[in-house]
């Protein structure tokens, strides 16, 4: 049976001074689960979030929480991440040798585990973490920046990887993340995604969030 498609705001694209509201128009307006991006400056060439805005979203909202490590070393961080309020910590394959390892110590504090891929990387580089993985994030923009448009060419990386995931582990989510709204929703779910991070389409100050979420809802349905 196909997984149910969920919607993950990024809380990047949020108004920080009015976060605790938003997080509340979120939960009204039926999003999934949260999406939080973290970047070191390093891994990915921006600075964004950290701990304490984490902490702080874990107050402001009953929602999971999913936090995407774009940093290099995530081993050092996984714990405190974790104790912050994460429910789910996806790491990049690109950003450490010792994936098995991090996926060791996720799942040692209680949570799931994710695990990440850029466009330039074949999805053959996750295919050995897949048996014990709860979720592979496809990236269909270079992270580092919201805003950006889907690479298009990765429409097709998202069918290789739910092919790969139907025969190892179909228990796992395969989530998108990049150029994800209105105009491109359809085909992203149509090649296979079934968790969608949507950060600028959900905040667009043109509607409100509910009205923006329902409109992602109407594009695949």
């Amino acid at each position: 049976m196909p997984q149910p498609v969920i919607i993950g705001p990024s809380v990047l694209s949020a108004d920080f001074l009015r976060l605790g509201e938003q997080l509340r128009e979120l939960e009204a307006a039926g999003a999934d689960y949260i999406h939080f991006d973290v970047m070191d400056g390093v891994f990915v060439p921006n600075i964004s979030i950290g701990l304490p805005v984490l902490e702080a979203t874990r107050r402001g909202t009953s929602l999971p929480i999913d936090v995407h490590l774009m940093i290099v070393n995530p081993d050092r961080w996984v714990e405190e991440f974790a104790a912050a309020g994460a429910d789910t910590i996806t790491f990049h394959a690109e950003a450490t040798p010792h994936a098995h390892r991090v996926v060791q110590t996720i799942k040692a504090c209680g949570k799931q585990a994710g695990i990440s891929i850029n466009p330039a990387t074949p999805v053959v580089a996750v295919e050995e973490m897949l048996p014990f993985i709860d979720q592979v994030l496809v990236m269909t923009i270079n992270p580092g920046f919201g805003g950006q448009t889907l690479i298009e060419e990765t429409l097709g990386k998202i069918t290789r990887m739910r092919e790969m995931i139907e025969r190892i582990n179909p228990n796992c989510r395969l989530q998108v993340d990049g150029g994800v709204n209105v105009h491109t929703v359809r085909r992203v779910v149509e090649a296979g995604a079934c968790s969608l991070v949507a950060g600028s389409a959900t905040f667009a100050t043109d509607s409100t969030i509910a009205e923006n979420i329902a409109a992602l809802r109407d594009g695949y349905s």
